[in-house]
C-alpha cells in the first residue's frame, strides 16, 4: 500500500504578557523545519496553558494538538495511537520512540540507536552503489534500472542503506527505481530508508567517478561557467533548482560542490571547480550549498544534503595528474597555500554544510603540531580530519570517504601493465601496507563516517571485534548518518510521486533558467573589427557546429568556405593522453595546454583563418592558452559547456555576451610549468588575466 497524510502543524508560540495572551501558528513547514531541530529552549506543555508565571512570561512554546504529518508506507502497518498514525518501521505492533514523527530527531536517533545490532551500526557506515541491470552494472551505470535481486541482498543481509546512484532514464521512470530501493529497505528488521546520493547531474560534460550526463535534468553550464558569471544569487538558484529535481527523482545527497581551488592549470578535475580566484569560489561555494540545502541553517526536510569537497588541497596537484591515479597520488601546499585552500570551505561550513568528503591525495610540505602531517591519504589522516576539521573548524557535519580508499592498489593500478581495469581500482594511498581490517580501522578512528563505494562491512566488523575500534565510536558516526535520514524526513516518506517527477524536472521554466545561464557564462575574449555580433542572413562556413542550429539562428550555412562570409570553429582546450593504460588517466584530460598542428579543429582554423574572418568557440574545461589561436581568429569565445544554442545565441546577437573568467588563461607552456601548482592565477604574463571579458 501507498499511504499519504497530510503534513503536521506541530507547534503554537504563545507570546504572553499581564495584559494580553497572543497564539501565532507558524506554516506547516516552518512548523515541520522547527519541530525537526528542537532546542533546548523548546518546552513543551498542553495546548491552552501556559509555563510558569504567565505575568512574566514572555514567549513559552506550547504543543497544539498534531497534526498528521505526511507518511508513505509499502509495507509497513499504520498504527494508531492518540488518533494518529505511525509507520510500524519495525514490524513489532507497538509504537517505538524511532517511529514517532512527534519527538525531536535526537531521541529518535537514540531510541533507534539502541536497537540496532553491531552489524547493522556497520552496515550503516558503508555508502554502496546502488547495483545496476546492464554490462556495466557493477558500475551503477545503466539506463534500464536497479538489479533489485542483487540491492535486496545488500540492504537485507549487509545492511546498508546509503547508495550512489548512476542511473541515467526519465524522470519519472527513475522515481519509479527509487521507490523500489526503498520499498526494500522498509521491510528490513527496522525498516532504516536509503539515502540516494548522485554525482552532479545538471552539466553537458560527464566522466565517470566526477559526474553524470544531464539527460533528462536540466542543462546548466559547468560549475566553470557558473563561476564565470560571477553571479552568487544565480548560483543558489541553480542549487534550488537541482534541488527539487534531485528531491523528485528520490535522491537526497548531492556529492558536490567542489571547493577546490583549480591552481594548477593541467589539472584534470578543475571544470568542476569554480575557478582559482579564493574570494570567488567561496562566494560561489556558500551559495550552492544553500541552494541544495535548501537555506543557511543547515538541511532543511525539503533539502538535499551537500557534501562539499575535497578536503583539502586537491587543486595542487603535481604537473595536472588527479588522484584517482597512482601517479598523481600527491599534492604539495605550503602553510600560506593551504590556508587558500581552506577558505572556500569555510564559506560551506558558514552555510552548515551537510557533509564533507576529504581528498584522495596525501597532502605534503605542511606540519601540524609541530610535525609534518603523516603521509597518507587526507581520508586516513587524523591531523586533517580530526584534529583540523573537527577541532579547529568544529565541524560537526558527515564525513564520507571518497570511493575506493579501502582497496588495494595493485601492480596494474600503480604501473598501467597490464593495462587497469575496473577491477584493479583502488586508491589506499600510504596505507598499502597495512590490511584491510587495520585500513578501516585507520579511517574510522582518523575521522571517517562513511567508506564511500563500499559495500560489505566485513573488515569493520573485524577492526570492532578486536578492540581496534571501539563501538562508541561507531556510535557516535551512527548518530550523524541517522541524523540526515531524519532531518530529510525519509523514515516518515521515503517515496516519491513519478507522475511529480516527469512534470518537474527540466520543465519550461527550469530550462529557461537554465539557458539564461549558459548565455551568462560565456566569456568574449577577442572582438576584431566588432565582427560580432553576425547580421541576420550571413553566409557561414561551419567547423563543429550543426547547420539546423545555424538556419535556427538566422544565419545561411554554405558548404564552400569560398562562398561564405565567415567561418565558426569550435574548439575544445588541447590534452595529451599520457596514460592511456590506467582507468581514469585513460579518460581524463592531462598534459599540454596550447594548440599545435594535428589537434582536432586546429588545422581547420588555420586553413579557414587564412581565406576569411574566422570566429572560435572553444571549451575551456582546462584553461588553454590561444596565443596560436589568436593569430588566426577574428574573434573568441569562452564556453565553459554552455551548449551551441547558447554559443549562436550570443555569437548572432540574441544575447550579449556577460561572463568574466574564473582563472586566467595562460601565455605559454613554459609559463605554466613556471607557476606553482598550489597558487592561485600566478602564471608570469598570462594572455588573458583573470576577470578578463569583452561585451557588445
Amino acid at each position: 500500500m501507498f499511504v499519504l497524510m497530510k503534513k503536521p502543524l506541530r507547534y503554537i508560540t504563545v507570546i504572553a504578557s499581564s495584559a494580553t495572551i497572543m497564539a501565532v501558528c507558524e506554516s506547516a513547514n516552518a512548523a515541520a523545519d522547527l519541530s525537526s531541530r528542537p532546542s533546548d529552549k523548546h518546552v513543551s506543555i498542553a495546548a491552552g496553558s501556559l509555563v510558569g508565571n504567565q505575568a512574566d512570561a514572555s514567549a513559552t512554546l506550547v504543543r497544539a494538538t498534531p497534526v498528521q504529518l505526511e507518511l508513505g508506507s509499502r509495507s509497513a502497518a499504520l498504527l494508531m495511537v492518540d488518533g494518529l498514525q505511525f509507520k510500524d518501521l519495525n514490524h513489532n505492533g507497538r509504537l517505538d520512540p524511532y517511529e514517532d514523527w512527534r519527538l525531536p530527531i535526537a531521541q529518535r536517533i537514540e531510541n533507534l540507536l539502541s536497537l540496532m545490532t553491531l552489524d547493522e551500526k556497520v552496515g550503516l557506515m558503508m555508502h554502496g552503489t546502488a547495483p545496476a541491470d546492464g554490462p556495466l552494472g557493477m558500475l551503477g551505470i545503466s539506463a534500464k534500472g536497479y538489479d533489485l535481486v542483487a540491492a535486496t541482498k545488500l540492504i537485507r543481509e549487509r545492511h546498508l542503506n546509503s547508495f550512489i546512484t548512476r542511473l541515467t532514464m526519465a524522470a519519472g521512470s527513475f522515481a519509479e527505481q527509487n521507490n523500489a530501493l526503498q520499498a526494500i529497505a522498509e521491510s528490513g528488521r527496522l525498516g532504516i530508508p536509503n539515502t540516494i546520493s548522485s554525482d552532479p547531474r545538471n552539466h553537458a560534460m560527464a566522466t565517470l567517478g566526477a559526474g553524470n550526463a544531464s539527460t533528462s535534468f536540466s542543462t546548466w553550464p559547468e560549475p566553470l561557467g557558473l563561476a564565470a558569471t560571477g553571479d552568487a544569487a544565480l548560483v543558489r538558484q541553480f542549487g534550488d533548482m537541482a534541488r527539487q529535481e534531485y528531491r523528485a527523482v528520490g535522491i537526497h545527497m548531492a556529492l558536490s560542490p567542489q571547493a577546490d581551488l583549480f591552481s594548477e592549470p593541467r589539472w584534470a578535475r578543475g571544470n568542476g571547480t569554480f575557478g582559482e580566484d579564493v574570494d570567488l569560489v567561496s562566494r560561489m561555494v556558500g551559495a550552492y550549498v544553500q541552494g541544495f540545502q535548501h537555506g543557511s541553517d543547515g538541511v532543511a526536510a525539503d533539502g538535499v544534503v551537500a557534501i562539499v569537497k575535497h578536503w583539502v588541497g586537491y587543486g595542487a596537484e603535481r604537473d595536472g595528474y588527479d588522484g584517482h591515479n597512482y601517479y598523481g597520488r600527491i599534492s604539495h601546499l605550503d602553510e600560506a597555500a593551504l590556508q587558500l585552500h581552506i577558505r572556500p570551505f569555510e564559506a560551506a561550513f558558514a552555510a552548515k554544510v551537510g557533509g564533507l568528503m576529504p581528498t584522495y591525495n596525501i597532502i605534503e610540505g605542511i606540519q601540524m603540531n609541530g610535525k609534518p602531517v603523516e603521509a597518507v591519504g587526507a581520508g586516513f589522516s587524523h591531523e586533517l580530519l580530526t584534529d583540523l576539521l573537527r577541532g579547529k573548524f568544529a565541524y560537526e557535519g558527515l564525513i564520507l570517504s571518497d570511493w575506493a580508499i579501502t582497496e588495494d592498489c595493485n601492480l596494474a593500478c600503480m604501473t598501467g601493465n597490464p593495462p587497469q581495469t575496473p577491477m584493479d581500482i583502488g586508491m589506499s594511498w600510504g596505507v598499502g601496507t597495512l590490511s584491510r581490517i587495520q585500513r578501516f580501522a585507520k579511517g574510522v578512528n582518523a575521522g571517517l563516517d562513511q567508506f564511500g563505494g563500499v559495500d560489505d562491512g566485513a573488515a569493520l566488523l573485524a577492526a570492532v571485534r578486536n578492540g581496534e575500534v571501539s563501538e562508541a565510536r561507531l556510535d557516535a558516526s551512527v548518530r550523524r548518518i541517522l541524523k540526515i535520514k531524519f532531518q530529510l524526513g525519509l523514515f516518515d516518506n521515503p517515496y516519491v510521486d513519478p507522475e511529480r517527477a516527469a512534470a518537474l524536472v527540466n520543465s519550461p521554466a527550469m530550462e529557461s533558467a537554465a539557458k539564461l545561464a549558459r548565455r551568462r557564462s560565456l566569456v568574449l575574449l577577442e572582438n576584431q573589427h566588432a565582427i560580432l555580433p553576425l547580421k541576420a542572413g550571413a553566409k557561414v562556413y561551419l567547423t563543429g557546429f550543426s547547420r539546423a542550429a545555424a538556419v535556427l539562428h538566422g544565419l545561411i550555412p554554405v558548404d564552400d568556405p569560398s562562398q561564405a562570409e565567415v567561418a565558426i570553429v569550435a574548439l575544445a582546450a588541447p590534452s595529451e593522453q599520457l596514460h592511456p593504460n590506467y582507468f581514469f588517466g585513460s579518460r581524463q584530460h592531462e598534459g599540454r595546454l596550447d594548440f599545435r598542428p594535428g589537434d582536432k579543429g586546429y588545422d581547420d582554423l588555420l586553413a579557414l583563418g587564412a581565406r576569411l574572418p574566422t570566429i572560435v568557440s572553444v571549451y575551456l574545461d582546462r584553461p588553454a592558452i590561444l596565443s596560436a589561436v589568436r593569430e588566426h581568429a577574428a574573434a573568441i569565445l569562452g564556453d565553459f559547456g554552455a551548449g551551441e544554442d547558447a554559443v549562436l545565441d550570443v555569437l548572432t546577437g540574441k544575447a550579449s555576451p556577460q561572463g568574466r573568467l574564473p582563472l586566467e588563461l595562460p601565455s605559454s607552456m613554459r609559463a605554466v610549468e613556471a607557476q606553482s601548482p598550489a597558487l592561485p592565477h600566478d602564471s608570469p604574463a598570462p594572455l588573458y588575466p583573470i576577470g578578463y571579458g569583452l561585451s557588445y
